[in-house]
């Protein structure tokens, strides 16, 4: 049986040999052995183990694809993060600062994607088994917080009650002030006996809303969240960061970066996440293409003392940036889009003078591609800050501070 020795990891936290070869759950310096399928290496044995390996803290580990990188040392994890980013730079020319990585602690996620479907004796809901569509149960998850793992045994109850042997629920789980706060998907379609299970359950697990297919069908309690000190009520399924660490240092980020300016554009605002903070001290326009996100933001600017102005605007940033005349009278702009990135608004920005840019980026390839949009046309990226809130996984989050030059 042939041996390999592994070289880097790859974007997945695969491990890469000659050829390629990948090789899950492997590390660089190591020597393996295994069966090879295609391009990958399955039924993996370890012949030469590299210092950087550990025991996973989760026994749900070695089935479970929630994570990638339980195996490798914290400290290995938080270097090839930043190594990642700084490569996504490096390949479209640019050095920067790297502030040190921030890594959110186990057993601290207050939101996640569950799976579930019925059985035969009942239901089975969890993560997916790794490159696998088979459910693995995770009672013991050392990733989600406490609280979080009771949307557990609520996702089973869902999947007999909704769910279909032939499909498979999704169950978005977000832990609120008021209690968890959930949105499925893949069920059957409502109808009158269907709505009052529903109501039912969630009335059961004491649950402070319950989302059908995008339709609320029961709301004990409103899901609020709060949003560094401003209480906000998502839509449904909205957009939330993944851990309450992760997203305090990204918003301490983008504070610092647009501290002293008197206003500020928000981009791809969501519920507020950053705008709302940033309003203590700026008066803030906040934009994004969710009309329900966007009426969620202002509920919370209103009912809100000693926050500046906020305004508003539902639009879509892909197809109809904001223009530079637009942009002008802000002194600073924060974006935080999705993992496409934003070319067409970064355009638009890299032309409106806006003195200084928050950019935070959940892709850091994009966010390199972007960057060097910012950078030609006179910006500099001062300094970047990774943000491992998705721990023992292969995402990667980051905020960059860009200022114009002749500022």
């Amino acid at each position: 049986m042939a041996e390999y020795t592994i070289t880097r990891l790859g974007h997945q936290g695969d491990g890469i040999a000659e050829g390629p070869v990948f090789v899950p759950l492997a590390l660089p310096g190591e020597v393996v052995t295994g069966t090879l399928e295609g391009q990958k290496l399955v039924d993996m044995r370890i012949i030469t183990p590299s210092d950087d390996r550990v025991a996973a803290p989760c026994k749900h580990y070695k089935a479970c694809g929630g994570c990638q990188l339980q195996h490798a040392r914290d400290a290995f994890v938080a270097d090839w993060k930043t190594g990642v980013v700084r490569q996504a730079l490096r390949a479209q020319g640019i050095e920067a600062e790297f502030r040190p990585i921030q890594t959110s602690a186990p057993q601290t996620r207050r939101r996640a994607s569950i799976s579930a479907r019925r059985t035969k004796k009942g239901a089975m809901a969890g993560f997916h088994a790794r490159a696998s569509d088979t459910i693995v149960a995770i009672p013991d998850c050392q990733l989600l917080d406490p609280a979080l793992l009771r949307a557990i045994p609520v996702a089973e109850d869902l999947a007999v009650t909704g769910g279909s042997r032939k499909g498979e629920l999704s169950v978005l789980a977000t832990l609120s002030e008021a209690g968890l706060d959930l949105s499925v998907t893949g069920g059957k379609p409502l109808d009158g006996q269907l709505r009052i299970d529903l109501a039912a359950l969630t009335e059961k697990h004491g649950l402070a809303r319950l989302a059908w297919e995008d339709e609320v069908v029961a709301m004990r309690h409103p899901p609020v969240q709060n949003l560094g000190g401003v209480r906000v009520v998502p839509p449904s399924g909205a957009f939330l960061q993944a851990t309450k660490d992760g997203e305090t240092a990204l918003r301490d980020a983008v504070s610092e970066i647009v501290k002293g300016c008197d206003a500020v554009v928000d981009l791809f605002a969501g519920c507020g996440t950053f705008a709302l903070p940033i309003a203590r001290g700026a008066e803030v326009h906040a934009v994004e293409g969710s009309k329900d996100m966007m009426a969620a933001l202002d509920r919370g600017w209103r009912e809100t003392p000693g926050l500046k102005r906020v305004t508003h605007e539902a639009r879509d940033l892909f197809r109809r940036p904001l223009l530079p005349d637009e942009l002008r009278k802000f002194g600073a702009a924060v974006i935080d889009p999705p993992r496409a990135g934003a070319e067409a608004q970064v355009t638009e920005l890299a032309q409106s003078g806006v003195p200084v840019i928050a950019f935070v980026s959940c892709n850091p390839v994009t966010f390199a591609r972007d960057a060097k949009l910012l950078i030609a046309a006179g910006y500099a990226l001062d300094w970047v800050q990774v943000v491992d809130q998705f721990r023992w996984s292969s995402h990667v989050e980051l905020v960059g501070k860009f200022t114009l030059k002749s500022a």
